[in-house]
């Protein structure tokens, strides 16, 4: 608690705010109930949000959730206080910047995938883990483990998807697939939080959804795996 009311307060002195300790201590009281009153739905809902986003969008996702956090819209879990920190919000936003972009060109997209297949899905499942990992470890490796394998299949459904599209040579499909991506990673993070058991519905028709996708365009995805074993490998003889 005390730690909490004390991020509040860096917070608002980076904004120039200042206040008495008193005011920031009842902020803080007022939080921590509310963190304390998130169940077991709730807790799981987001950290299977967190996980499937990821995939998508995983700068977005720390951005997003911290500045929820950080402005007071949502309580986050002790585990995920951290995201509430300045830097990691200038860093993340910075990112979330260049990946918006760079996620908009055909084949660069692809690319910036291809890089960051090594990223997303043990950020996804460290996000994850972060929802329980403070307060409850066994929690903790269930959500990373779950948060991870969520990631993953975001992020194979992404690929796919992106390879069969920048077969076309009018580059609005892929404008299209990431503009969708962007408006669904908003989605999934308000419907994880404000309806745990909705989203939970809705996750289970994204899964599905997915797994038809893969198995559909599976000679795309073939094919990003075969990219990606000459990336990796390219990369290791250059090493």
């Amino acid at each position: 608690m005390d730690t909490l009311w004390l991020n509040i307060v860096q917070w608002l002195h980076t904004l120039g705010l200042h206040v008495d300790g008193g005011t920031a201590r009842a902020v803080g009281d007022a939080a921590a109930t509310a963190t304390a009153r998130l169940d077991m739905p709730s807790l799981l809902a987001l950290a299977a949000a967190l996980g499937w986003a990821s995939g998508f969008r995983l700068y977005a996702v720390v951005f997003i959730v911290g500045t929820m956090g950080a402005m007071g819209w949502m309580p986050l879990p002790p585990g995920l206080h951290v995201l509430q920190n300045p830097l990691v919000l200038l860093v993340a936003g910075g990112l979330m910047l260049v990946e918006f972009f760079a996620d908009k060109v055909p084949w660069i997209d692809s690319a910036w995938d291809a890089v960051h297949t090594v990223i997303r899905v043990p950020g996804g499942a460290l996000l994850a883990a972060g929802v329980f990992g403070a307060d409850n470890a066994t929690m903790g490796v269930v959500a990373g483990l779950l948060g991870g394998s969520l990631a993953a299949t975001s992020m194979a459904t992404k690929m796919t998807t992106r390879a069969a599209a920048n077969t076309s040579p009018e580059p609005f499909s892929n404008w299209l697939l990431s503009f969708f991506e962007d408006g669904l990673v908003v989605a999934v993070v308000w419907l994880a939080t404000q309806h745990p058991v909705a989203f939970g519905i809705a996750l289970v028709l994204m899964v599905a959804v997915s797994v038809l996708l893969l198995v559909v365009l599976f000679k795309f995805l073939r094919a990003v795996v075969r990219r990606l074993s000459s990336f990796f490998s390219g990369s290791a003889k250059v090493a």
